[in-house]
């Protein structure tokens, strides 16, 4: 901390010699750095439930609990290995036919895909989701108003979270938090939801050329 506020110093008063906005803007950044690590080690440390701070540990492996805290998603890794290029055919994965992967239909259905369509599913699933993503960012920017154009990238920003992490906790590089993938995932309310979300913005582009009276 001293050697920080040392630092600071020094650029605060290089940037009064010389009035260059550089110097406060890297002070400025070294500043928000020192408060968000020592606020990032708070939260992890008294905020946090224990639960919660397993998982996170087990994530950046710190520690190793295939048990417990680490068993979905070391079981999810085995299924989508075991996988190969083709997959092992439409219900024949073991690992999730033998409900080795708890949560298979829901948060892990991607480890589904994997085991059973292989490499070539997942990639096309993905590539899937990315023809979606682009048709929503052409539809965002031909909106004439800034509402349609703001839902528009908001119903975007939705579709890729919870597709980042939910394949990224599948695949052991998020935290398991219990993200359904979108279109995917069993289950009614995540199905509606989506569902509304992009009616809504199709809707809303599908007016985007009537003239207010």
């Amino acid at each position: 901390m001293a050697l920080t506020a040392i630092l600071v110093g020094l650029l605060v008063f290089e940037g009064l010699g010389s009035r260059l906005r550089t110097y406060y803007f890297i002070a400025l950044f070294t500043i928000g750095s020192v408060i968000f690590f020592n606020a990032a080690d708070y939260v992890l440390n008294n905020i946090m439930e224990p639960h919660q701070r397993t998982r996170i540990n087990v994530l950046l492996g710190l520690d190793e609990d295939l048990a417990g805290a680490g068993y979905n998603v070391h079981q999810s890794e085995i299924a989508i290995g075991s996988g190969g290029l083709l997959g092992k055919g439409f219900l024949n994965g073991t690992q999730t036919k033998l409900k080795y992967v708890p949560e298979q239909d829901t948060d892990f259905i991607f480890c589904t895909v994997g085991e059973e369509e292989g490499f070539l599913g997942c990639a096309a699933v993905l590539l899937l989701f990315l023809a979606l993503i682009l048709r929503l960012i052409k539809m965002a920017e031909r909106q004439p108003f800034r509402f349609g154009r703001v839902y528009g990238y908001c119903v975007l920003s939705i579709f890729l979270f919870h597709l980042f992490i939910n394949v990224g906790m599948v695949l052991g590089l998020t935290p398991v938090i219990g993200i359904p993938l979108p279109f995917f995932s069993y289950g009614g309310s995540s199905l509606w939801g989506f569902t509304l979300l992009l009616f809504i913005f199709l809707r809303i582009d599908a007016s985007r050329n009537m003239v207010r009276q």
